[in-house]
């Protein structure tokens, strides 16, 4: 208002509370009622807060119309705002030195004239020319104020209690829809933080996720599902699934019964494909999961990487398979401990031995059967560089012509009739070992080339397989033939036998160190006793004579047997010999095809002597040999089905439903000896 005006004659005060109004006219009710209803119609957010002030502006007849809400740190922010008939620009402003300040404390402020003397530091409102303010507080559910509505003009404004009932009613109608608004906000803000935290995670988890059409086409894939797959943002919408999986029968068979599951709405719960990397081919195995949407349009997968667990699963069951393979060598009747002796030709042997052990060359060692040319191969691999890694013998004698090959070098999945599946050759399993060749001299020629590359160059071709496999392999060989004479005879390589032959190392024969029989015959003696409960713990001077008179065309191995025969048979705790040794025996000069007729009439006199100790009569001599023979079948048929495998879930033992023990046991009377222990 101008200064100088009539009134004023008496200078008004603001007005902080409800006074005594002057009644209104019936028109000025009618069209506040009319802005009322209009003014509170069927709108929500801005377009009610703009309705608001508009209908407000308009029912009271002033300039100046506004909706705020309360800020921190005193301060407001209008949500709309009414001015000479439109709508105006939303500010925001400090709340101090204001009419609003008394109103954001929860007092209605009415100042019907002269605003610039009550308020000086209100410049923006004198600026518009304000001369009076009539402001109510918005107060939310909790009675605490979120608000104002305010209408001021450049002309006085009297007490008018129809006005300000209007004003409180919008204001409470206010106050709802600006804490709809506020929650609805809180509502947006919450949901769009959640579905950033949702993509951060799909994207940034360590899970690989994928989204795929019913065809398996690529809908989203999140980072970890690209870098498993080896592919880049840019693929994804080209990219099938399907198209990873390898064209091998199995992976596809997968592949399709996963399909089927997801066709029939079924989650597929980690399934494991294999797969091939886009980027680079490499082989890929995942555990899959994958549920159709709720829409039956799209699928939602997850897997993970589990390559690294299948190859250690992989190397798992091959170390498995090479230490079961160890467990029964050592577990093997000939495997004694240590070398049993102190003869000065074995000594000397030993000598070389431990000469020989620290090189990695090539070793031949050259002896008659049974005298132990496995237990030296073993003791140079136990004194070697290499005794940290697997000694695996192969029997080449005992193995056929026609599987001697996949035996050593292995075979890949249909190489032939009968090759389902991969298979590692023993020079594979031995690697970073060392690989024991007994009976060598029965190699075929075929497999000698093969076996002279291996010595020459460390690498070999699986059967049906042309990718070269190398290895770092120490070959120990052993015969008990003359290689020389099978070289001049056309039927082993002159060039194989040069490269075998680089330290020949002999073991001399049992008849050779007689003076080791008392130690040896102790030795198995106390062995034997206690592996099959007898009572026998010593041997009387008339038997150790008669063992150490006998030439032992056998050498250890028929020492051996005698000893376990005698063990069995004996009744007592000293050992008795069967009567047929008193026989004088051959000088060890004695020619060697003597020596193998006595070897001859000493097995038949032990037999005859076992089968005349055990039945009593014909018939039942006759029953009981061939109970045996049906027995000794039925086992051996059970040993070969499982590789000679005695103990562990698919041994013989369990096939059988025998105790270990009790089945070498029995394989002991029966006579059953693996064929590869044969030397």
């Amino acid at each position: 208002m101008k200064p100088g005006s009539s009134k004023k004659e008496s200078k008004p005060t603001a007005t902080a509370q409800r006074g005594e109004l002057s009644p209104a006219s019936p028109n000025r009710a009618e069209e506040l009622l009319r802005a009322i209803i209009q003014g509170t119609a069927a709108t929500t957010g801005t377009d009610f807060f703009r309705s608001l002030v508009k209908h407000l502006a308009e029912g009271l007849h002033v300039r100046f119309a506004f909706v705020a809400e309360c800020l921190p740190n005193l301060r407001a922010r209008s949500l709309a705002f009414f001015q000479d008939h439109d709508f105006g620009a939303d500010f925001e402003y400090a709340l101090p030195g204001t009419p609003c300040m008394k109103v954001a404390e929860g007092r209605v402020c009415h100042v019907p004239d002269r605003l610039a003397e009550e308020f000086p530091d209100d410049t923006a409102m004198i600026d518009m020319g304000t001369v009076s303010y009539l402001g109510v507080p918005l107060r939310g559910s909790d009675g605490k104020v979120i608000g104002h509505l305010v209408t001021f003009d450049d002309k006085p404004m009297p007490s008018d209690p129809l006005a300000l009932s209007v004003l409180e009613t919008f204001a409470a109608r206010a106050a709802v829809e600006l804490e709809r608004e506020r929650a609805f906000e809180d509502l947006k803000r919450r949901k769009e933080e959640s579905d950033e935290r949702l993509r951060d995670l799909f994207d940034e988890a360590p899970i690989a996720y994928v989204n795929e059409g019913l065809d398996s086409k690529f809908i989203r894939a999140n980072k970890t599902a690209l870098k498993t797959l080896g592919i880049k943002p840019e693929d994804v919408p080209h990219t099938y699934g399907k198209n990873f999986i390898p064209d091998t029968p199995e992976a596809q068979a997968r592949l399709k019964a996963a399909f089927e599951s997801i066709g029939k709405g079924i989650d597929t719960s980690g399934v494991v494909l294999e797969l091939r990397r886009k980027d680079n081919g490499k082989p890929l195995w995942i555990q899959w999961w994958s549920r159709p949407d709720v829409s039956g349009h799209y699928t939602r997968t997850m897997f993970i990487d589990i390559t690294e667990r299948v190859l250690m699963e992989r190397e798992k069951a091959r170390l498995e398979a090479q230490n079961s393979y160890l467990q029964e060598e050592i577990r093997n009747e000939h495997n004694f401990g240590e070398i049993v002796g102190n003869d000065p030709k074995l000594r000397e042997t030993l000598r070389m031995l431990e000469q020989v052990a620290a090189a990695d060359s090539t070793v031949l060692v050259l002896g008659e059967t049974g005298t132990g040319k496995e237990l030296i191969a073993r003791a140079i691999h136990d004194r070697s560089p290499r005794r940290e890694r697997p000694l695996v013998k192969v029997n080449c004698g005992a193995i056929s012509a026609g599987l001697v090959e996949s035996e050593l070098f292995g075979h890949v999945r249909g190489a032939f009739t009968g090759a389902i599946t991969n298979r590692d050759g023993r020079f594979k399993v031995a690697d970073g070992g060392t690989i024991f060749l007994d009976e060598v001299g029965e190699l075929p020629l075929d497999t000698q080339v093969k076996l002279l590359r291996v010595l020459q160059e460390q690498e070999f071709e699986p059967i049906g397989s042309s990718k070269t496999v190398k290895v770092d392999v120490r070959v120990v060989a052993a015969t008990n033939r003359d290689l020389q004479e099978l070289v001049n005879e056309k039927k082993f390589r002159a060039d194989l036998f040069y490269r075998l032959n680089v330290v020949p190392l002999r073991v001399p024969a049992l008849r050779e160190r007689a003076s080791d029989i008392p130690l040896l015959a102790t030795f198995f003696v106390q062995k034997l006793a206690r592996k099959l409960g007898r009572p026998v713990t010593q041997i009387g001077d008339e038997a150790m004579q008669r063992l150490t008179r006998y030439s032992w065309p056998g050498n250890i191995r028929e020492l051996q047997n005698v000893i376990e025969r005698a063990v069995i048979l004996s009744p007592g705790k000293t050992l008795e010999l069967a009567e047929e040794l008193r026989a004088p025996a051959p000088l060890p000069g004695s020619s060697r095809r003597e020596e193998a007729q006595t070897e001859k009439v000493e097995s038949r006199n032990l037999k005859a002597e076992r089968d005349q100790s055990l039945v009593t009569s014909a018939a039942t001599e006759k029953t009981d040999g061939a109970l045996d023979d049906v027995e000794r079948r039925h086992i051996q048929a059970i040993l070969n089905q499982t590789n000679w495998m005695i103990e562990g879930e698919r041994g013989a033992a369990n096939i059988l439903k025998m105790n270990p023990s009790t089945l070498r046991s029995r394989m002991q009377k029966l006579g059953i000896k693996r064929p590869s222990r044969a030397a």
